[in-house]
């Protein structure tokens, strides 16, 4: 014949460990010269970011690693577009309508 020993009383489950807090996510750093400030508008297509500072007239694309800036002149530019998606060329619009990236003055 068997012996069945009692069974031992179950010992209180430990409470849960509070979560932390999350901490915040940290943004992108700005790819941009601090001295331009905050974009108007900025992003990237294609492999390419573009940053807009209309206040300074100046139009950043950064591209493999380089940025080249352009002067915007009198161009309010709002958006972007690209021709197809074989292309590495950018085409803004601006309240004087479509403005290719190439007929814009390269600063550098």
């Amino acid at each position: 014949m068997r012996v069945v020993e009692p069974m031992k009383p179950m010992k209180p489950m430990k409470g849960m460990e509070p979560m932390k807090p999350m901490e915040p996510m940290k943004g992108m750093e700005p790819w941009w010269p601090k001295d331009l400030g905050d974009p108007a508008t900025s992003g990237a297509q294609n492999g390419m970011k573009y940053a807009v500072f209309p206040d300074k007239h100046r139009l950043l694309i950064e591209r493999d690693g380089q940025i080249s800036t352009y002067d915007s002149g009198d161009h309010r530019i709002g958006g972007v577009s690209q021709a197809d998606g074989s292309s590495k060329s950018l085409t803004f619009s601006s309240q004087n309508g479509d403005v290719d990236l190439g007929t814009l003055k390269k600063l550098d």
